[in-house]
């Protein structure tokens, strides 16, 4: 009975994303709207056409339900190349990303991997990557390897594949974002890499249905995934255009925490680190430590912190916020005043005080955790 119901949200939320002219944001309206993927399709037109954004060629397209064929057979390919299927609302789909406005609402995954372990670094920079670039990107992967990080890049050539290729000779689990469907690997020379990607237990992830290719305009659409599901993001070279430009500009927008190494004035490949560092745009990157301190990646203040906790005791307004973090250890701003329905300025005043007491502790894009 369990596996029908997932099946049928699946179904539907899978038919949702097909639906020309709904995108992310207005297909989680709609959503919100009817209570469901599935009741999306079943409500009356007058209705829809009630909800901002949705035109009347939209509600057609609903209405008629011909994307359901399609969806159905996405289902059975699915099933069929064991692939799962991560739907926005349940638990298995990435937490960072799902706080992020035009997140999509279904992420397929090739590969069994938690998206939600404690730390998640996005590397990414330019295709043409130079020796100083390759040695840039082993020597961070194999260092950043006592943090247990999962690293996330998009499997194209240059940085990506030596940051994949660095994180599995360190023994660290690796995501590949793909910009198409899961009926080919591109580049096809990374077909061997994106194999020991997921038998190594990381994953391929792509929001496209099988049988879309590696068209130029899902690249930068595939770059807000990279931004989303992680931590921060350490761009290694990049000339002053490029993917890599659009996913840290993307990353800003998250309040994602973004480095850049350095490179040599005038080399065409350190153009567009060197940029983003001088507009204040990443913060500048020569030793893995810039990362920890930065990040905050302290286990000895965890530790102390509680010691601490164990003495202090909570007001009941306090204890709200707590509950939030009942079940999760990181917790982002706008879910604590969703739950605890208190106003903004008090539930400021209350993360400041728990923060002085080193009961929680401040991350970067509004996100807290508790110590």
């Amino acid at each position: 009975m369990y596996l029908c119901l997932m099946n049928n949200q699946l179904l539907y939320g899978i038919a949702l994303t097909l639906v020309p002219g709904v995108g992310d944001v207005n297909a989680k309206k709609l959503i919100a709207y009817c209570g469901g993927a599935e009741a999306v399709f079943k409500e009356k037109k007058k209705n829809l056409l009630h909800i901002s954004g949705i035109g009347e060629r939209t509600v057609d397209s609903i209405v008629k339900q011909d994307v359901l064929s399609r969806a159905e057979r996405e289902l059975l390919f699915v099933e069929k190349n064991n692939i799962k299927v991560l739907y926005y609302l349940n638990p298995d789909y990435p937490k960072r990303l799902q706080h992020c406005y035009d997140s999509p609402i279904i992420i397929y995954s090739k590969g069994v991997s938690d998206l939600n372990v404690e730390k998640i670094v996005g590397v990414v920079g330019t295709r043409n990557i130079s020796e100083y670039g390759k040695m840039l990107t082993e020597k961070l992967v194999s260092q950043l390897a006592s943090d247990n990080v999962l690293v996330v890049s998009g499997l194209a050539y240059g940085v990506d594949t030596y940051a994949h290729n660095a994180a599995l000779k360190n023994n660290l689990v690796t995501a590949a974002v793909l910009a198409h469907g899961f009926q080919t690997i591109y580049p096809a020379a990374n077909l061997g890499l994106a194999k020991r990607i997921v038998d190594s237990g990381g994953c391929l992830l792509t929001e496209y249905i099988s049988g879309t290719e590696p068209d130029r305009e899902n690249f930068p659409k595939r770059n807000r995934i990279v931004a989303g599901m992680i931590d921060c993001l350490i761009v290694v070279e990049s000339a002053s255009k490029g993917g890599a430009l659009i996913t840290a500009e993307i990353a800003n927008t998250y309040d994602r925490e973004v480095f850049a190494f350095p490179g040599r004035i005038g080399d065409h490949y350190s153009e567009g680190c060197n940029r983003i560092i001088k507009e204040h745009k990443a913060n500048i990157l020569t030793d893995v430590e810039d990362i920890r301190n930065i990040m905050r990646w302290s286990e000895d203040k965890k530790n102390c912190a509680k010691q601490m906790r164990m003495f202090r005791d909570f007001s009941p307004e306090e204890t709200k916020v707590m509950e939030v973090f009942a079940n999760e250890d990181i917790v982002y701003l706008d879910k604590i005043i969703t739950e605890t329905m208190l106003s903004p300025t008090k539930i400021a005043s209350i993360l400041l005080s728990l923060e002085f007491d080193g009961v929680l502790t401040a991350l970067p894009g509004k996100r807290y955790q508790k110590l």
